[in-house]
């Protein structure tokens, strides 16, 4: 059988659908973003290989969002405000990975070993900026990765909650963060 790969769009609606149902079916998620089951279940298969290929989508773009990022071009204030920009951009995609993270996510198994060079960017991310004395230099860098993380996923859910305004969560979270991790 020929795979077909999700263009972004849909992988971003299944990704909300997800987690909006978290038990739905396969149908229920096809009827939820407007596709019928067979074309779901040609495109993916199952409810567990949708899941992989949305893990892999968000890997490779959440990678591809640090390669972006140029802290010698745009220095490291400006490349912190990309990183955020960037990030937020793919709000429905860090919604799923949040509601998919569990404590021993981090530990590298073969189903979800791309995330190990996404977190090693967002380290060396953070140590750069910390050579360069935007970030304070007595938390280790990734310490300062995990922070911010952290404080992007809780924004992105408070957003969800309708507790923070979308448009000025870019700012917020800039200026957050720089404050409580300035040189």
């Amino acid at each position: 059988m020929r795979r077909v790969i999700l263009n972004d769009a849909l992988l971003k609606a299944l990704a909300v659908a997800i987690v909006d149902q978290p038990r739905a079916s396969l149908k229920d998620l096809a009827d939820s973003v407007g596709v019928s089951k067979a074309t779901l279940h040609r495109l993916c298969g199952t409810r567990e290989q949708l899941v992989d290929q949305l893990m892999n989508h968000t890997s490779q773009v959440m990678l591809g969002l640090l390669e972006s990022v140029d802290m010698a071009r745009e220095g490291p204030a400006g490349a912190l405000r990309t990183l955020i920009e960037q990030h937020l951009a793919q709000r429905e995609l860090m919604l799923f990975l949040i509601f998919q993270y569990t404590p021993d996510a981090l530990r590298w198994t073969d189903r979800y070993s791309p995330w190990k060079a996404y977190v090693e960017g967002l380290d060396s991310f953070f140590l750069e900026g910390q050579r360069q004395g935007l970030f304070r230099i007595d938390v280790p860098a990734p310490v300062l990765a995990d922070l911010f993380a952290s404080l992007l996923c809780g924004m992105i859910d408070s957003e969800r909650l309708g507790r923070a305004a979308p448009a000025s969560s870019a700012s917020t979270l800039e200026r957050f963060f720089l404050e409580g991790a300035s040189a």
